[in-house]
């Protein structure tokens, strides 16, 4: 008689556990449903706020201090710097991502004009002069004029064009990334411990590093003759690192699998802009006649001590006498210009931080 009652018992056990098994699922449905139903626009008009609010910061690499000190030393012995500018420094290596895209930044000729900035030389524009070759265009139709108001119904004095009005370059600096090199070594461990029933608790741990590197040539041209008269070539090598480690445990009819890892790769692009800015550092010192890096050494090319044009973001030539509150070091403070909390701009829309 028992045993004719186990059965039916049996079925009975099945089938609730299938109703809850059918009742959960149904509840998770609804939950996901719920998540993936439209939100609600917020009063800033919109959606949701994207996350991250880390502030713009200067995007110094090991050289750009060095450049700067470079282009103190020149400015403090009144150093005249030829005209120089930048041509195509191209993408030579071909690679692509499995995205589509280019592995290495195409950007190179832009990160050369920022180390020359850096290092007080002057420049001209030879990379994309569409918008100076448009505005010349025009002015030779007289359809253009510096009047403070132009009415388009009257006649007006229109742009003169003047002979040698284009100031010509010295030099120019041409090249291309040449090399890039995947996984020039590598070295990993792996290690595996656990019980050896079936139930027991297993951990696993491994840890990788691996090494590529870039390579870029550059060379710097006369203009007036195109002898090359300055080659550099540079490689920087990027290192890669990885670490995981995982517990793995069956608790009273439970799985429990926890894993967890770490892994950073120096920027690649970065590297690019470190080999630029220190064959930029190297033309420029050839150029200068310094010596070498022994005239950093002098105080008085400490680009810190004084309010300067000079600094690891770039450039400038004031446009006022506003130099104590307006110079290179203020441009690399990263809050400098960041607004107040949201209570603040919620209370005075459009008003920026006191600290204006």
């Amino acid at each position: 008689m028992t045993a004719s009652n186990s059965k039916p018992q049996t079925a009975g056990k099945r089938l609730k556990k299938a109703a809850l098994l059918l009742a959960g699922t149904a509840m998770m449905a609804v939950s996901l449903s719920g998540c993936m139903t439209t939100p609600g626009v917020n009063a800033d008009g919109l959606y949701k706020n994207p996350i991250g609010t880390a502030p713009v910061t200067a995007n110094p690499t090991a050289y750009s201090d060095a450049l700067v000190c470079l282009g103190e030393y020149a400015r403090s012995r009144r150093l005249a710097s030829p005209r120089l500018a930048v041509g195509r420094i191209s993408d030579y290596t071909g690679k692509v991502s499995l995205e589509g895209g280019r592995e290495i930044t195409q950007g190179a000729s832009l990160m050369t004009m920022t180390a020359l900035a850096k290092a007080c030389a002057r420049q001209v524009e030879r990379f994309d002069t569409s918008v100076g070759e448009l505005e010349l265009k025009y002015a030779n139709n007289k359809l253009i004029t510096d009047d403070q108001v132009a009415n388009p119904t009257h006649p007006a004095d229109y742009r003169k064009i003047m002979a040698g009005q284009v100031a010509g370059s010295d030099f120019f600096i041409v090249g291309g990334i040449t090399e890039l090199n995947y996984n020039i070594r590598s070295s990993g461990v792996d290690a595996y411990a656990g019980e050896v029933k079936d139930t027991g608790i297993k951990g696993i741990a491994s840890g990788r590093t691996y090494v590529m590197n870039v390579a870029l040539d550059l060379r710097l041209v006369d203009t007036r003759t195109l002898e090359v008269v300055d080659v550099i070539s540079y490689q920087k090598q990027i290192v890669g690192k990885e670490i995981k480690a995982g517990v793995f445990d069956i608790l009273n009819g439970n799985i429990f699998d926890i894993s967890a890892g770490q892994g950073a790769l120096e920027p690649m692009q970065l590297a690019v802009r470190s080999m630029i800015e220190r064959a930029t550092l190297e033309f420029m010192a050839n150029l200068y006649g310094a010596s070498g890096p022994d005239v950093c050494l002098d105080p008085r090319n400490d680009f810190l001590n004084n309010p300067s044009t000079l600094g690891v973001t770039g450039g400038l030539t004031p446009a006022y006498d506003n130099l104590e509150s307006n110079n290179a070091a203020t441009r690399a403070d990263p809050t400098r210009w960041q607004a107040g909390t949201d209570d603040r701009r919620r209370a005075h829309p459009g008003n920026g931080d006191s600290r204006y």
